[in-house]
């Protein structure tokens, strides 16, 4: 870096930057990318996310210095990277959030299987009909518990669900079996 460039301020290098002064860029990154990383630190512990939010910020900061220096600043340049790398990380948040939030594939709705229906002829025949109209999930709670006469710690292992999970669908397969049977 030229000695010249030390002496200016983040206005005047984002102004340089601004028509495409490469030194200017690389001076203005050495200055202000290790406070803005830090400060992107306190928000987010993974390293990886904070330097992929560093790497959009700065690249959205030469894309667009001319159009941030011709509105003139006014001594807010740390102030405008700062809102450039919140938002990016704002961003990457919602993306991994989005990503994590992937819903299950949508199964086709298929004829009941051989057990299925031997339970159901092994129930009475409004019992075994109401056990068949409810969901799946529930069924395999109320058929573990009630049928195969397993805990709620047994059957929480058995279908890979925590405890409290099988209580709730317990309790909803009583209550929709007890209103299907009223």
């Amino acid at each position: 870096m030229g000695r010249g460039l030390d002496a200016l301020d983040e206005e005047e290098l984002l102004r340089r930057t601004a028509r495409g002064d490469r030194r200017a860029f690389d001076e203005l990154y050495r200055r202000t990318a290790p406070w803005l990383a830090a400060r992107l630190r306190r928000r987010c512990a993974d390293d990886d996310l904070v330097a992929d939010v560093l790497q959009e910020t700065y690249l959205a900061v030469w894309r667009s210095a001319g159009s941030q220096a011709r509105a003139g600043l006014g001594g807010n340049a740390p102030a405008w990277l700062w809102t450039i790398a919140a938002n990016r990380l704002v961003d990457a948040f919602r993306r991994r959030a989005r990503a994590e939030r992937v819903p299950p594939p949508e199964l086709p709705a298929v004829a009941p299987a051989a057990e299925e229906q031997a339970l159901a002829a092994d129930l009475d025949g409004d019992l075994g009909r109401a056990m068949l109209a409810l969901p799946p999930e529930l069924r395999d709670v109320l058929r573990a518990l009630v049928l195969d006469g397993l805990t709620v710690r047994e059957t929480s292992a058995l279908l890979g669900m925590p405890e409290g999970t099988v209580k709730t669908r317990a309790r909803r397969a009583r209550l929709a079996l007890r209103k299907a049977l009223s």
